[in-house]
């Protein structure tokens, strides 16, 4: 397991090591040690997992508030995702830009998206399973949105307005400028 900071430093991209032979392979998926010395020492307190059915499917931009913030650990189980984190730090040199890799189970990468930042992801191929990890616990009163196509934030969705799949959520969130809760 190799980890590299992405533009964003904060944002860092896991690379995965597949160990195969004629019975399957094999990924050591998570390593609190190897996490911890670049930088990533966090405590992961739940795992969530989702299944989009068609590609173009976009979840996000979310994020919780504080005291309910969440750092996320992304990974693909199937398929593939454009996994994207924006950084909504106020103050921050990086403030509303955003970074984008992709994800997928064929290139076994993760990407670990720190509390400050909204996430989203589009899928690339149907039936894209995505399991993360988060270090706060979902708290539905701290859930809050970014519209994931605000042009501000420069994101090269590969999806367009009028064949992405939302939700009803997804498709109301306010843009940057209008979002009043932030970091």
């Amino acid at each position: 397991m190799t980890v590299q900071p992405l533009e964003i430093p904060e944002v860092k991209l896991i690379q995965l090591k597949k160990f195969g032979d004629n019975r399957g392979f094999f990924v050591e998926t998570y390593s609190r040690r190897v996490l911890a010395e670049a930088g990533v020492d966090v405590e992961f307190v739940q795992d969530n997992h989702s299944m989009s059915a068609t590609v173009g499917t976009v979840r996000g931009l979310h994020y919780q508030t504080a005291p309910h913030a969440q750092g996320k650990l992304i990974r693909v189980l199937k398929g593939a995702i454009l996994d994207v984190a924006v950084d909504i730090r106020r103050g921050s040199r990086t403030f509303g830009q955003s970074v984008s890799t992709i994800l997928s189970a064929d290139n076994v990468m993760m990407m670990y998206v720190p509390v400050g930042f909204a996430h989203g992801f589009e899928t690339l191929e149907p039936n894209t399973e995505v399991a993360y990890k988060v270090t706060h616990y979902y708290a539905p009163t701290h859930e809050r949105g970014i519209r994931w196509n605000d042009p501000s934030l420069g994101v090269q969705w590969r999806v367009s307005e009028e064949h992405a799949v939302l939700s009803g959520k997804d498709k109301i969130a306010p843009l940057l400028a209008d979002a009043s809760e932030l970091f």
